[in-house]
């Protein structure tokens, strides 16, 4: 289990072919960060986490879509992750600034401002 207690969420969307919330994260607010990605799944267990992130990402103005280039926050928003570590394989997942094919993968995504 990894937790990052700091890092800020750059881009959010719902992944149409898997259903998963996926999140791109930086260990900075600079919109060229290098970025990692998490993943909230579809699954049952997660459904609080998802609906807690839904509300924190609405009262940010901001509506999660399935649509990937929409996803772009307008800027960084701080956050708080919990998951275990995931090794993807290369392929296209996310945008130009995913740095690593590493995610966590279960996640848990929380807003921390």
């Amino acid at each position: 289990m990894f937790h990052l207690g700091h890092v800020f969420l750059q881009l959010a969307y719902l992944n149409h072919g898997d259903c998963d919330l996926h999140f791109e994260v930086s260990d900075s607010a600079s919109k060229t960060a290098a970025r990692a990605i998490m993943e909230t799944p579809v699954d049952p267990e997660y459904c609080g986490a998802r609906q807690n992130i839904n509300n924190q990402l609405a009262a940010h103005g901001i509506q999660l879509s399935n649509k990937f280039a929409s996803g772009e926050l307008p800027q960084a928003i701080p956050a708080d992750v919990v998951g275990l570590a995931f090794l993807d394989f290369e392929h296209n997942r996310g945008s130009a600034s995913v740095r690593t094919l590493w995610e966590l993968h279960p996640a848990i995504v929380t807003l921390t401002q």
